[in-house]
């Protein structure tokens, strides 16, 4: 047996409690609570959470309106439906009421046919939200621990063969970003960043999946050293009709120590930015369509030398392609470059949080619409 739809009804009058009850009392599956005084509505409320409150307007102790108005300022009882239940049928009073936040209003004393409809009816409202609040709140746990495991599966920073800072701000509701980079070999580094099309537990556990791929070098038959061939394996092990239809995007590059030449390829990914001294920034874009798009697809690879002091910068989407505040429109990509290029701190970790909090005030919040995954690289000499 489900519970019983709990109503409280805010009246002085005990003859009005007593009709209400004789109205509730043949449908079995109403509970009434009943408080004679509006000072201790609140507190009733909140001790006996309703799923539907009675209000009256003209109470010797309270105004009815004001009450109405501290319901709605309360954030525990913000969302219950609350009935006017007033014997004044003024059209002003009923405007006023609603502009406090009332939902209904009643007559005093209506018919129990109608009174038990308005009640289910606003009850019905009050549970589904209460239902969908609590799926949101399971849903947000789920996204807080995969955001936390895929934070932990991130590489530490390091030192050589370059030194590295990054950050990894998931949305709200969790994209499919994830980067890493490690040894192949004594002489070649890889470096890669992916995103997962979509949000959610989905697109991370895609990406998740990619990346262990990638790290444990668990493509047979595959030379990690040669960016194109990593890029046309991962495409034929996910093809999005075997993946929930999500497919995603990847830079991926690995750099020869001994000849300072970075090799790469791209997958629809957005182009690193190579800021070498005394040249102006470097797009390293690639060709290609997004990994599992397409049975068969062909890569190609792209090199180029990377002067002592280069920084180099892998990033997603989302640390770029934001709203400026006061609806002044998107970021464009230029400043996003002109931001990179205009960093004076010391350490790597210290430039990289300056982006993200350059981005944040440009966009006037803290939070992103999507993951923001961003990656410094300092090559030394």
């Amino acid at each position: 047996m489900s519970d019983p739809i709990r109503v409280l009804l805010v009246d002085d009058q005990r003859l009005v409690n007593a009709a209400v009850a004789s109205m509730l009392r043949p449908e079995g599956d109403m509970e009434l609570k009943w408080c004679g005084e509006g000072a201790r509505a609140l507190e009733t409320a909140r001790e006996f959470k309703p799923h539907v409150i009675l209000q009256d307007l003209v109470m010797p102790d309270a105004d009815g309106l004001d009450i109405v108005t501290a319901l709605r300022a309360d954030p525990e009882l913000l969302d219950i439906p609350l009935v006017v239940l007033s014997a004044n049928d003024d059209a002003a009073m009923k405007a006023e009421a609603f502009t406090r936040g009332a939902n209904d209003y009643l007559v005093k004393l209506p018919a129990a046919v109608e009174l038990v409809a308005r009640i289910r009816y606003h009850a019905r409202g009050y549970l589904a939200l209460l239902e969908r609040n609590a799926a949101y709140s399971r849903l947000h746990a789920e996204l807080q621990e995969a955001a936390a495991y895929v934070r932990s599966i991130l590489p530490p920073p390091i030192t050589t063969p370059m030194a590295t800072g990054w950050t990894f701000v998931p949305s709200s509701s969790l994209g499919g970003d994830a980067f890493s980079y490690h040894w192949l070999d004594n002489d070649h580094f890889a470096l890669y960043v992916l995103d997962v099309c979509g949000h959610g537990v989905g697109s991370a556990l895609l990406s998740v999946s990619a990346l262990n791929a990638l790290s444990a070098q668990a493509l047979p038959g595959i030379d990690f050293l040669a960016p194109d061939r990593v890029l046309e394996a991962l495409n034929d092990a996910f093809p999005m009709e075997r993946q929930n239809n999500l497919y995603f995007t990847i830079w991926y590059g690995v750099y020869e120590v001994s000849t300072r030449t970075l090799s790469y390829a791209a997958a629809g990914h957005p182009p690193p930015i190579l800021l070498a001294p005394g040249e102006p920034p470097k797009q390293l874009q690639g060709v290609g369509l997004p990994i599992g798009t397409f049975e068969g697809l062909d890569y190609d690879n792209f090199s180029t030398t990377v002067p002592p002091g280069s920084k180099l910068y892998l990033y997603s989407d989302g640390v770029f392609e934001v709203e400026k505040k006061d609806n002044a429109g998107m970021l464009p990509f230029e400043e996003f470059i002109a931001i990179l290029t205009s960093l004076t701190h010391d350490s790597c970790q210290q430039r990289v949080d300056c982006i993200i909090e350059t981005v944040q005030e440009i966009q006037g919040k803290l939070a992103f619409d999507d993951d923001c995954s961003l990656v410094e690289f300092v090559f030394e000499g």
